[in-house]
This record gives structure tokens, C-alpha cells and sequence, in this order.
């Protein structure tokens, strides 16, 4: 889920037309497991077609790349590779978490609350890799160019945007900038007016533009220092001090310039400081990758979604219509593409 330093981070509202003629590299796994966990029935199960395979991150591959090739952007995704060693914990967390909410969830549905039930079941979204292979295959068919990371995707992103390949970054976590993103959006596959889960409410979901050397700039701190700043308050990589939040961790980094000269560097452990940092500050990432957009395959599109998956026909080829008109300006609702 990334580090937590939002709170020291200066952010801006930005409009869709504000990206258009831009390059962006999208990470992967984190949109389409935002597409998964947000676009279910009413229960709180993934929408899936009559033979019981998923299809929500089918459905927002489809709607939110014709929206974003339609504002004239273009995506490239970055699918993560083998995970670092240093991220086995944070993984093992996050698999009993959702076997805990799995519990909840029964728990809920057994006692008719619905509420409860769509809360817990946004916890339990898992991507499998029938849902990742599926994914690059939409993609394809899209026209829209993708790679697999050595690593981590959004260290494999923050390259290609440091090398100025891409524009930004698109991602929910600030994880980017401690890679050296020099800027990040979020809110790309969220952004609009969302129903709240259980709830008769609505709320707008506004995207973001944050950028690197401005607010290191602003906070008087270098991007080694920030990443300092992220290890005091624990990354996917290591678990932080208790106690210690984005503001205070920036308050220690200022005094003392270097964790080292904190009285935190026994608590986190020297290899582990060290480690850390290199992860950040030296990614692994490659250079061989292709920024080639093509034009969607209409044909083949209409096939895998609706002869295969039991798409609408018509709203399909709507969407087609719309992206090769290059005219999209309307959000319509997720929910109506299966």
C-alpha cells in the first residue's frame, strides 16, 4: 500500500485536460487492484460472468484507457516483476488481513448486513494471475503498449519518468517520488463522482498532481532525506518506528540531517537502513522497453469481451465508437459495462 507521507506533501487538483498530450506510466498492478476492489454487486462480490470469472478489471481496463486515449493521453503500463526479499513481511501482513476480512465478510452475509458485507469484501481483493494475464491482454487489444518490471513497477515508472520517456507517474502511492519520480498523479483510475460503498452517498474524487522538487524544496530537504523520512514511518520494505508519522519524521530528519544521527537507528537496525535506502535510491529497473501506441483491434476486442466474457454488445462498440472518434468527455458508470 506504500509509504504514508502524505501529510508533508504538497498536492494540486488537477483536470483531465490538464494531461492531454502526455505520456504517462501507469502502475499496473495498483490500478487494475483499484478497479477490482471498487467495481462489485451489491453484496460486495466481484461482478464475473456466467461461468464465474471475474470481469471487474475488465471493465475498468475498457472504460478508463478509452477515457484517458480519448483526453489525448497516453498510457503505458508497468506490471511488477519479482518482489524484494525486504517486502516478504509486508506481503505475509496483507495475506492474513484478507483472510481475516474473508471471515467478516461470511460473518456479514450471514447477518443480511450488506453494509458490512461490501466493506469487508473490498478488503479481501486479491489479483491472480489468470486476472494479470487477462489484463495485458485487454491492453494488446487496445493498442496500449505495456512491460514487466525486473522489480517493483513503480520503481520501473519512476525511471522511465526520470529519464523524461514518460510525463508522470500514475499511481495511488507516493512511493514514486522516493524512486526519483519527478512528478506523480493520482486519482487517474478513481477520479469522478463515486457512490460510497454501503451508502446512498456520492462523492467527487478529484485528481492529483504532486511534484518532487517543489516540495523538496518547500520542506527544505533533499530526496535522500525523504527517503529517510519514509523509513522512519515504515515502507512496504521495512516497519518503521512506533510513533513516528510523516511530520515528526520530518522534524528529526531536519534536526539531525541523517537517520544515523537519530536516536531511531538502532530501532530500524544498520543492514536494514542500508538496504532500504539502496532500494529507493539505486532501483533496479531496464531500458529495452517500446513506446509504440497502436490502433485498438476492434474485431478481436469485441470477441474476448463479449463472445468470451459476456460483454454488452452495444456498449462495447459504443466505446469503440467513442475512442475512435477521439471524443470522450462523459464518465458513464463502471457498472454498466458488463
Amino acid at each position: 500500500m506504500g509509504v504514508d507521507i502524505a501529510g508533508i506533501l504538497e498536492k494540486k487538483a488537477i483536470g483531465l485536460e490538464e494531461l492531454r498530450g502526455t505520456r504517462l506510466a501507469v502502475d499496473a498492478y495498483n490500478t487494475i487492484y483499484q478497479f477490482v476492489s471498487a467495481i462489485r454487486q451489491p453484496d460486495g462480490r466481484p461482478l464475473s460472468d456466467s461461468n464465474g470469472r471475474p470481469t471487474s478489471h475488465l471493465i475498468g481496463l475498457l472504460h478508463r484507457n478509452a477515457r484517458l486515449l480519448g483526453a489525448g493521453i497516453r498510457p503505458f503500463y508497468v506490471f511488477d516483476g519479482i518482489p524484494s526479499k525486504l517486502k516478504s513481511a509486508t506481503l505475509e501482513k496483507r495475506k492474513q488481513v484478507k483472510i481475516r476480512a474473508e471471515e467478516k465478510y461470511r460473518e456479514a452475509v450471514q447477518r443480511q448486513d450488506m453494509a458490512k458485507a461490501y466493506s469487508y469484501a473490498m478488503q479481501t481483493t486479491r489479483l491472480t494471475e489468470e486476472m494479470i494475464v487477462e489484463s495485458m491482454r485487454m491492453l494488446e487489444l487496445l493498442g496500449i503498449p505495456y512491460m514487466t518490471a525486473p522489480a517493483d513497477g513503480e520503481a520501473q515508472a519512476s525511471q522511465m519518468a526520470g529519464r523524461g520517456d514518460v510525463w508522470a507517474v500514475a499511481s495511488q502511492d507516493f512511493d514514486s517520488l522516493l524512486y526519483g519520480a519527478p512528478r506523480l498523479v493520482r486519482n487517474l483510475s478513481l477520479s469522478g463522482r463515486r457512490k460510497m460503498p454501503g451508502r446512498r452517498e456520492f462523492r467527487e474524487v478529484e485528481i492529483e498532481m504532486l511534484e518532487l522538487e517543489p516540495n523538496l524544496k518547500r520542506l527544505g530537504i533533499s530526496r535522500e532525506q525523504l527517503v529517510d523520512i519514509a523509513i522512519l514511518v515504515g515502507t512496504d520494505f521495512n516497519e518503521g518506528v512506533m510513533g513516528i508519522g510523516a511530520k515528526k519524521g520530518l522534524a528529526a530528519v531536519k534536526k539531525s540531517g541523517r537517520i544515523e544521527s537519530t536516536p531511531y537507528v538502532e530501532t530500524l537496525g544498520a543492514d536494514t537502513l542500508s538496504q532500504v535506502r539502496q532500494t529507493f535510491l539505486n532501483a533496479e529497473f531496464v531500458s529495452d522497453y517500446q513506446l509504440s501506441w497502436k490502433k485498438p483491434d476492434e474485431r478481436a476486442l469485441v470477441e474476448f469481451l463479449c463472445e468470451e466474457h459476456e460483454f454488452s454488445n452495444e456498449n462495447v462498440e459504443e466505446t469503440l465508437s467513442q475512442l475512435k472518434n477521439s471524443n470522450i468527455s462523459t464518465q458513464q458508470s463502471l457498472d454498466s459495462w458488463n
